[in-house]
């Protein structure tokens, strides 16, 4: 299965150094990074090594992680 990544570099590569700046000097900005980058590693491996999930808590996941990833990039506009 061909799994698309969801990093968040990959994800908005025109502000990488911005997220490199608000990873270093902004606790609340790297903790919803660390938050986002470890929901997304575990539903990648969930749907890359075909774990049996129920569909809910996967879907619950991508939930999350969108929610954080719209934290995240209203962070960036800034």
């Amino acid at each position: 299965m061909n799994i698309e990544h969801h990093d968040l570099a990959h994800e908005f590569p025109e502000y990488k150094d911005k997220i490199h700046s608000l990873k270093i000097g902004n606790a609340h900005f790297a903790k919803l990074f660390d938050a986002y980058h470890a929901l997304t590693k575990d539903v990648e491996r969930l749907e890359g090594e075909d774990v049996p999930v129920a569909d809910a808590t996967l879907i619950e996941q991508k939930k999350q992680r969108a929610l954080l990833k719209d934290q995240l990039y209203a962070m960036l506009l800034v």
